[in-house]
């Protein structure tokens, strides 16, 4: 029996679910008949970690503001607290008697994953119960993926929790300061168009994307162009957990629901959420594969590929690429954009990642690390499991080497996108501004105020496409990728594991192609 003289509460551990409403961990907590501690930490160990960036803390930042409204109208708003999470919980107990802690479960990456070991640890210690629940259609303990869509679906679908609408103010207790990005000698880093954070913002996208913007999804969201307006620009809300992956979901199907049962005329609309509909499925599929292995972040999926890449990269083309700076106008134009915004649509970011990986053939960690520090979305699971995937070292999905001209060509025909961006390219025409080596007066722009390319893409790509190749040659790799199959594949597409030869994914089916959700996740 717990003894105590202190007040006894229940604390409510916020992380990547930055709401009151749909917020299936909370509501567990204000049924519980105990006061509830809504308490958000902020780790200033988490923010020395390399994926970790300005952008970010300044969209958590906004968000956590408008949640402590949220929460303080409902009687007891946010408490804010700097510090490790043993430390943090252990003040707090010295002050209370925390029964339990409740929170949601998290595919975060690897530090994340050791402090919550350290956290269950420290509850175990002190005999505070841990009680964790899903959010996504992430499962944990998952042992293969048969039957894993139908979870999701069954998931996505249940009765949305009641949000709580009475907490038991707890008035003793200072609520604290939310710290600023400079408080956390967080540098910025030019995210001067950021997305505005919070949980209003986050539907007032969702519902303009349902209703207004998200007619043409499926035909433009592969143009940067097009994209920021055609997209659902959700995948930060849903990264941070401002607004949830179910009400997304539940969203979008009524709004199919609607549409199929409206007059002719409205073909487009419902291809294009029939697209992003199978989108959120994906969101939660790459999540899957980090947290049933969380050395995905640091290690070849498929160990064939491990050494493939100089594990120390050309550190003059890491930098021409972080920089823009490579002599590929659409490459450049499409970092310089993501460096200004902090989003570029999944096309654009799949490329950026092919040209650093084979055409530069730099080492995934690396070039990963960056775009994770550029991505306000920044989703580990599904940010790591795409380096890996875009790559070619996950042994099972489609080799896939964008052409950086053709795709300019393709998505920003008359020169717009990178004329934007590149304004040194200002004197180059139209017709040559994809290729400005092949302009005749070249020369008083190349290497003067722009780059020539720092590669011959046409035969990087080549040599690049052997060596990827000449692995899968191997004696061993075809039975390796039918187990990798077996534990992270999608049931739908990529190598079968009857053990033959896969047939080239279609654009329907593959989980590579067009997942337009922010990393392959809603965007």
């Amino acid at each position: 029996m717990r003894r105590s003289v202190k007040p006894a509460i229940n604390i409510f551990w916020f992380k990547r679910d930055l709401r009151v409403a749909v917020n299936r961990a909370l509501s567990a907590c204000a049924a519980d008949g105990l006061p509830v501690l809504p308490l958000y930490m902020v780790e200033p160990a988490l923010w020395r970690q390399p994926d970790a960036a300005h952008r970010h803390y300044r969209f958590i930042e906004a968000c956590l503001a408008e949640l402590r409204t949220d929460l303080g109208a409902v009687g007891q708003p946010l408490v804010v607290r700097v510090g490790d999470v043993p430390s943090v919980l252990g003040e707090i107990a010295g002050q209370f008697d925390i029964v339990r802690l409740y929170s949601h479960e998290e595919t975060g990456n690897a530090w994340s994953y050791d402090r919550d070991k350290l956290v269950k640890h420290w509850c175990t210690e002190q005999g505070v119960e841990w009680r964790e629940f899903w959010q996504t259609g992430v499962v944990r303990g998952l042992k293969d993926r048969d039957g894993w869509a139908g979870r999701w679906n069954r998931r996505m679908h249940a009765t949305p929790p009641e949000a709580p609408t009475a907490l038991t103010p707890l008035p003793v207790l200072d609520i604290g300061p939310i710290p600023t990005a400079e408080e956390l000698d967080l540098v910025g880093d030019g995210c001067v168009s950021p997305q505005t954070g919070g949980r209003q913002a986050g539907l007032i996208a969702l519902e303009s994307f349902l209703t207004q913007r998200g007619q043409n999804y499926r035909t433009a969201m592969s143009s940067p162009m097009n994209a920021f307006d055609s997209c659902s620009r959700l995948s930060p809300y849903l990264a941070y957990g401002a607004v949830s992956m179910q009400e997304a979901a539940q969203a979008t199907a009524r709004r199919r629901l609607a549409l199929k049962q409206a007059p002719a005329g409205t073909g487009a609309w419902r291809g294009s959420l029939s697209s992003f509909s199978g989108r959120l499925h994906w969101h939660c599929h790459f999540m899957q594969k980090l947290e049933d292995a969380p050395s995905l972040e640091f290690e070849e999926l498929h160990p064939a590929y491990r050494g493939v890449r100089p594990s120390a990269p050309d550190p003059a083309r890491l930098a021409a690429w972080e920089k823009g700076e490579t002599g590929l106008p659409f490459v450049d134009a499409c970092m310089r954009c993501l460096q200004a915004t902090g989003w570029m649509n999944f096309r654009m970011r799949a490329m950026l990642v092919a040209v650093a990986s084979y055409h530069l053939w730099l080492d995934w960690r690396a070039t990963g690390r960056h775009l994770a520090r550029l991505f306000t979305d920044y989703e580990p699971g599904i940010h790591w499991s795409q380096m890996q995937m875009q790559s070619g070292v996950t042994g099972i999905n489609t080799v896939r080497i964008y052409n950086p001209v053709k795709q300019g060509l393709d998505q920003d025909p008359t020169g717009a996108f990178v004329r934007r961006w590149i304004p040194e390219l200002a004197a180059v025409p139209d017709a040559h501004m994809h290729q400005p080596w092949q302009w005749e007066d070249a020369a008083t722009v190349l290497d003067k105020a722009y780059p020539t390319p720092i590669v011959d893409h046409l035969a990087a790509a080549k040599e690049a496409r052997q060596k990827i190749w000449a692995v899968r040659k191997g004696p061993d790799y075809r039975a390796e990728a039918n187990a990798i199959q077996a534990k992270h594949g999608s049931r739908r597409s990529g190598i079968k594991r009857t053990g033959r030869r896969a047939k080239a994914a279609s654009p329907g089916s593959t989980d590579q192609l067009s997942l337009d959700l922010g990393q392959s996740a809603p965007s």
